[in-house]
């Protein structure tokens, strides 16, 4: 005979974690049914945050150059302090071997002086400082002793000094790794946006570049732009702008103060460093070198042009409302307006 046995209910709480679990899965459908595709960003989004990071890359570029001329100077004044220190050591050692010239003529002569004798087995200090000591000694001797002492004193000194420049060094190092690091992290960021873009705005970016990037090139060398930047260009700032019209067309390359790369401030140290002056390395120090012309009707060609608040892009004009300038990652030296430059103009500088 078949069993009719009643088929066994599934428990209190099998039966709430399957209701919730439904319920979560009716949830989540409904919510990926109801959003909204997330946006991708237009071709004019893109160029305006690629633009910003540019911008903050460059002013990270310009701190970086700082640090990085700071190493650059502390080494070189350490190296030199080191070679004094080298060099006075050896002084020192060479007046020691004149006291003990005289203590062996002594010694030899009938007696070597207690004092003369203690010192030349520890440090002259314990005994200049007691007149019974000097009263003891020759003035030849005296005279020998004032002279190690004096060495040795400079000698501290200098390896104080040398140690602090060693602990500025260290400091320095890390704030230019820091400083690298932030900059190959806004380009990094940049390209990953232009990499969101298609192939055709990829070409339509570049062309708007380039038609830019031409018509400045236009304007300043039209006849009477040519003529006018001419009569204007003398001196060392003349010969600094004809240096960097020879470079036209070189690639923008953060930290590179060329021959055949440069960032915006390595190409107006590079192009005056060709007309025999050396200007500071970075915008910031650039800025603080000449005479500051606060009127852009005041602007001489080849004077250095500062634009941005803080000061972190620099040019040199050009006549006609133009500079010559290195701009930022993926473009070269190039003619460009005043106004599309995307930062104020703050002042110019004659050097």
């Amino acid at each position: 005979m078949a069993s009719h046995r009643r088929p066994k209910q599934p428990s209190r709480a099998r039966v709430t974690v399957l209701t919730t679990a439904a319920a979560a899965a009716v949830a989540l459908g409904s919510q990926a049914a109801n959003a909204a595709p997330s946006e991708k960003p237009s071709k004019d989004e893109v160029k305006s945050k690629v633009d910003k990071l540019y911008e903050q890359a460059e002013q990270a570029t310009e701190k970086y150059n700082g640090a990085k001329e700071k190493q650059e100077k502390l080494q070189k004044e350490i190296s030199t302090i080191q070679d004094n220190v080298a060099r006075g050591q050896e002084e020192v050692n060479e007046l020691r071997d004149g006291l003990g010239s005289m203590a062996s003529a002594q010694y030899r002569s009938g007696g070597l002086d207690p004092s003369l004798q203690l010192f030349l087995s520890a440090d002259p200090d314990d005994y200049l400082d007691k007149a019974s000591t000097l009263d003891q000694l020759s003035s030849q001797q005296v005279e020998a002793l004032k002279k190690i002492q004096d060495k040795q004193r400079d000698l501290a000194q200098q390896r104080a000094e040398a140690s602090d420049k060693l602990k500025d060094l260290s400091s320095t190092r890390t704030e230019l790794g820091e400083k690298k690091k932030e900059v190959q992290a806004k380009l990094a960021e940049a390209q990953k946006l232009l990499n969101t873009l298609t192939a055709q705005e990829k070409a339509a970016l570049a062309a708007e570049e380039e038609r830019a990037s031409r018509d400045s090139s236009r304007q300043a060398l039209t006849p009477a732009a040519a003529a006018s930047a001419s009569a204007s260009a003398s001196g060392r700032a003349g010969a600094a702008y004809s240096a960097a019209q020879t470079k036209l067309g070189s690639p923008y390359v953060y930290g590179a103060t060329g021959p055949s790369s440069f960032d915006c401030s390595g190409l107006t140290s590079w192009a005056y460093a060709q007309a025999g002056v050396a200007i500071p390395r970075t915008s910031e120090q650039q800025a603080n070198y000449g005479t500051r012309i606060y009127s852009q009707s005041d602007l001489q060609v080849g004077d250095l042009v500062f634009f941005f608040n803080d000061l972190h892009h620099v040019g040199l004009y050009a006549g006609n409302g133009q500079i010559i300038h290195a701009p930022r990652t993926g473009t070269v030296v190039r003619y460009e307006s005043f106004d599309t430059i995307g930062g104020p103009f703050m002042f110019g500088v004659r050097v």
